[in-house]
C-alpha cells in the first residue's frame, strides 16, 4: 500500500471593503516542508478570498493527499462540516433564505477538489495567536493594498 501523504494548509482571505480589493494567501507543511502562496483580485468579495485561499492551496498538490485544512472562515469551514453544500447541491444551489447559493463557481471548483483529495476542514479562530492564521492574513493584506491606489 503506497505511503499517504499528510499536508496541512493554513488559509486567509482578506478585502478592503466588502467588495473591494481582495487578497488570499495560505501555508502548506508537508513534513518540515513549507511553502507559501499568495494572489488577489481588484474587486472581490472577503467570502470569495477566502474560497480562493483554499481552491489555489489544494491545486497545487501533485497527488491525492490526506489534508488538515485550517481557515478562520466560519462561511468555508461550515460549508463543509455542517452540510451545507450537500444541501445547497440538493436544492439546486439555493440556500435556507431561498437565494441562490454565492460563489457557486468556486465552491464548485472546490468540490472537485475534495473529490481528489481527504480534506478535514478546521476552524481557528481569526486574529489570535496561531502563527500561521496571521501570516496568511499578513498575506493575504499586502496582496490586498496592491490593488489599492497610493496617496
Amino acid at each position: 500500500m503506497p505511503d499517504i501523504t499528510k499536508v496541512t494548509i493554513y488559509t486567509d482571505g482578506a478585502c478592503s471593503g466588502n467588495p473591494g480589493p481582495g487578497g488570499w494567501a495560505a501555508i502548506l507543511s508537508f513534513g518540515s516542508v513549507k511553502r507559501e502562496i499568495s494572489g488577489g483580485e481588484p474587486h472581490t468579495t472577503n467570502n470569495r478570498m477566502e474560497l480562493m485561499a483554499v481552491i489555489e492551496s489544494l491545486k497545487l498538490l501533485t497527488r491525492p493527499c490526506v489534508v488538515d485544512m485550517y481557515s478562520d472562515s466560519a462561511y468555508v469551514v461550515n460549508a463543509f462540516n455542517q452540510n451545507w453544500i450537500v444541501n445547497w447541491q440538493k436544492k439546486g444551489w439555493v440556500n435556507s433564505a431561498k437565494n441562490p447559493v454565492a460563489n457557486k463557481d468556486l465552491w464548485e471548483m472546490l468540490i472537485e477538489l475534495c473529490k481528489v483529495h481527504k480534506v478535514t476542514f478546521i476552524k481557528v479562530k481569526g486574529h489570535a495567536d496561531n502563527e500561521f492564521n496571521n501570516r496568511c492574513d499578513e498575506l493575504a493584506v499586502i496582496e490586498s493594498k496592491k490593488f489599492t491606489k497610493e496617496s
